[in-house]
């Protein structure tokens, strides 16, 4: 017969009986059956609470087991958008135009207008040749011009006379033609006359020297009281800088989608600074080389950007982005979803029991963060952007949506 004792106390179980003994009490206290009843019911529930208790433990163990053997990844979603696709590469901003200011006059520089890198417009006042040289020619020129005409109005009013004395009998044919002659070389003479008044004038003129366009002027080559010649040296450059041209080449083989586009609507170009890469300036292509140059297997491009900012500077290297195509309804990952492996390209997808699939993929095209997926992927997918190295095809995956948050 089996026995349970706790305390002194002793219970008996047997038969289907349950009987209790108890020890001698001191004081001839009575014994108390239902004391001992309770006590073995709240032993056999102590005994059940630690049976849960080490269930529940084992539970939450594999539990944690289980999620530690879980691979950690961060995923996105395969979308389906509209992409242009763009072929980056590096340019050279070029003025708009460009001026050479030189002097049309020979002289001593009396003024300059304007300081080094002002912005100038057209028609502004540049330099001043000494003009008095010039007005006195002019003047010299006026009066010549006036006293020939003198001598031509006589010379047609005696050309007059003789003509009717001719008529008359009175002078011969000989000296008739001799007195006309002599009307029609003064009249000649006035034209000669107003001829070298009219370049007088201009000369004169050429010693006020103006902007011939709207630009940004460099440095200043010649300063006031240096004695020049007529285009013999520099005195200014002008760069017209509003709006610019972004000079760049590409591979001949993106000639085809270059033509196509151009032919339908103005390609689009975008233009960043490498220092600030958050800044764009768009524009338009605007001419294409008329031949590949055989050397590099490259053609020449320009971009015109209307610069209303100024902050394109001629020389200055820039980023450039060419739209070559634009695609609809695209599928769409970012970049970092594609790996690369003897099976070749590849994403790893998450299926909904959170096991990765290890999926082949054909890139159609690489943006400058996301990759255009020609087969292999639908949108609304789940791909991998993070995690990869410890994943295999079938791993489980724990989907995080940043570093140690799990979703």
């Amino acid at each position: 017969m089996n026995r349970f004792r706790i305390s002194g106390w002793g219970s008996r179980i047997g038969n289907g009986n349950l009987q209790t003994e108890t020890s001698p009490r001191p004081h001839g206290h009575p014994r108390n059956p239902q004391f001992a009843v309770r006590n073995c019911i709240l032993i056999f529930l102590l005994i059940g609470l630690v049976g849960l208790w080490g269930c529940s433990r084992a539970e939450r163990s594999a539990q944690a087991t289980d999620a530690a053997q879980a691979a950690p990844v961060v995923v996105a979603p395969v979308e389906s958008k509209t992409v242009a696709v763009e072929y980056p590469t590096v340019g050279t901003v070029e003025a708009y135009s460009t001026v050479v200011v030189r002097s049309m006059v020979a002289g001593e520089i009396k003024e300059v207008h304007f300081r080094e890198g002002d912005y100038v417009r057209r028609g502004d006042l540049l330099f001043t040749i000494d003009p008095e040289p010039y007005r006195t020619a002019l003047a010299q020129a006026e009066a010549k011009l006036s006293q020939d005409r003198v001598l031509a109005q006589n010379a047609e009013r005696e050309e007059a006379r003789y003509a009717n004395l001719l008529r008359q009998g009175i002078v011969t044919q000989e000296q008739y033609d001799q007195v006309r002659s002599n009307a029609e070389a003064l009249r000649a003479a006035v034209q000669a006359d107003e001829a070298a008044v009219a370049y007088a004038r201009l000369q004169l003129e050429y010693c006020f020297i103006r902007s011939p366009i709207t630009g940004r002027a460099g440095a200043l080559l010649v300063h006031a009281g240096n004695v020049i010649k007529a285009n013999d040296r520099d005195l200014v450059v002008i760069h017209q800088v509003e709006p610019v041209y972004v000079t760049f080449t590409v591979p001949q083989q993106y000639l085809p989608d270059i033509q196509t586009r151009d032919v339908r609507d103005p390609v689009p170009v975008v233009v960043t600074l490498p220092e600030h890469p958050e800044k764009r300036f768009e524009g338009r292509l605007a001419f294409i080389d008329n031949a590949v140059d055989p050397a590099t297997g490259t053609i020449r491009l320009k971009a015109r950007l209307e610069n209303a900012s100024r902050e394109l500077w001629p020389g200055q290297l820039v980023n450039v982005a060419l739209t070559l195509k634009v695609l609809r309804d695209a599928v769409v990952v970012p970049d970092r979803a594609v790996q690369a492996g003897q099976v070749g390209t590849y994403v790893y997808v998450v299926r909904p029991d959170q096991t990765a699939e290890l999926r082949p993929i054909v890139v159609a095209h690489r943006l400058e963060r996301e990759v255009v997926v020609a087969r292999g992927l639908r949108p609304g997918e789940q791909v991998v952007v993070d995690g990869q190295v410890r994943l295999t095809d079938g791993a489980k995956v724990q989907v995080q949506n940043r570093e140690g948050v799990t979703e």
